[in-house]
């Protein structure tokens, strides 16, 4: 199966921000004072780090452009500024929605789905208090949709899922926050309970456009025989994924 991502540039959505020509339109039911106050955690935050939040009907409105990716269970989409996740707590909350209309009669296969749907999200984030909160805010929609014990292993395994796809980084430089060259696990579900991982770096992958471009010299390949993955893991169950997240520094 074909391996397609979505991405978005980060973009300014602040009212009459200096970057921007023209003032945006006001949300509906927001005046422009209380939308501003909804976009900006602070206004040193806004001139250190140009951090200024997508509001929620845009989002909502750039995602019905690609509407069914988004409602695609094995869709990838990775956000490359992710901030608190804005974007990618309602692509999950579409994929899951998608995992209830066509696995809802079979337990088994609902919440493997739905794994497998959190495990198509990615994202980068420079902001270290920014990352904690998309990992928690994606994980509490999860552990919602599935009424979740928090010491269970599927919660635990969705735990260790974002701490793998979310990096707190910078997309620039794709770089981690250590200075590690970003790394993503790709997953995908085998059947009965097995999952496959392969890691892949980001700027590798970054330049598949390059190579696949009309009158490249390898535009004739496959991906397949350009992109090796960095790491070939053996299939895992959710209870093997579970035992992994104790590694994980919290």
């Amino acid at each position: 199966m074909e391996t397609r991502w979505y991405s978005r540039r980060n973009t300014c959505t602040g009212l009459n921000h200096p970057k921007l020509k023209t003032p945006l339109p006001a949300a509906p039911g927001y005046a422009p004072t209380e939308l501003l106050m909804c976009l900006v955690k602070s206004k040193q935050r806004v001139a250190d780090h140009g951090e200024v939040f997508t509001p929620a009907w845009m989002v909502e409105a750039m995602l019905d452009l690609v509407k069914g990716e988004t409602e695609r269970i094995d869709s990838r989409f990775l956000e490359s500024a992710c901030g608190d996740g804005n974007f990618l707590v309602q692509v999950l909350r579409r994929k899951l929605a998608a995992v209830e209309l066509k696995y809802g009669q079979s337990d088994f296969e609902r919440r493997h789905y739905a794994l497998l749907g959190l495990m198509c999200l990615y994202g980068i984030e420079l902001l270290p208090d920014n990352i904690a909160d998309c990992r928690a805010n994606l994980l509490a929609i999860f552990a919602e949709y599935l009424n979740l014990d928090p010491t269970g292993d599927l919660y635990r395994a969705a735990f260790y899922v974002l701490s793998q796809n979310l990096v707190h980084g910078d997309a620039l430089t794709m770089r981690t926050h250590d200075a590690l060259a970003i790394t993503f696990a790709e997953w995908g579900y085998l059947g009965k309970g097995k999952f496959q991982r392969r890691d892949f770096r980001f700027d590798s992958l970054t330049q598949s456009a390059a190579y696949s471009a009309e009158g490249s010299l390898f535009a004739h390949l496959g991906k397949h025989e350009i992109f090796t993955p960095a790491r070939t893991y053996l299939p895992m169950t959710v209870s093997e994924l579970a035992a992994v997240s104790q590694e994980v520094n919290p």
